[in-house]
């Protein structure tokens, strides 16, 4: 009886490691998903510097000379660009939403996972207790009985 009882408590360890593992692999990916996130910030960070260094530059050229023409033309066309680089940040930003909304849903997950642990742990020592009772009703039977010597 007890050889059941552990062998049904292995393999409860074995299912509930399981799942955990995968759990941790769901997080590991998540972790991966952000590295690139973040590294997509800071390829738009680095350009964002480039485009303060060569505003920069255009400044000091415009100071020097410039025609209202050159600044319409020049206005259009970083105009654009940060526009371009102003959605990117927008995508990337919306990616990093997804994937916090993502992670919060395997935290939850997580958190039931844990209280169903509990649970079962407090149910197999509720059974154990129980078998404790059976195991001493089978083997003593009797136990008020006068025992014959």
């Amino acid at each position: 009886m007890e050889d059941k009882t552990f062998e049904l408590l292995e393999k409860m360890y074995y299912d509930i490691n399981k799942k955990f593992d995968a759990v941790n692999e769901k997080f590991d990916e998540v972790n991966k998903k952000f590295d690139a996130v973040n590294k997509k910030f800071d390829a738009v960070n680095e350009k964002f510097d480039e485009v303060n260094k060569r505003f920069d530059t255009l400044e000091a050229k415009i100071d020097q000379k410039a025609d209202k023409t050159d600044i319409v033309r020049l206005e259009n066309e970083h105009g654009q660009k940060l526009d371009v680089l102003f959605d990117g940040y927008t995508q990337i930003y919306e990616k990093l939403k997804e994937h916090d909304k993502r992670f919060d849903e395997q935290d939850k997950r997580f958190e039931r996972i844990e209280m169903n642990l509990v649970t079962l742990s407090q149910k197999v020592s509720s059974h154990d207790s129980k078998l404790e009772v059976l195991e001493e009703l089978v083997f003593n039977p009797f136990p008020d009985s006068p025992s014959k010597a």
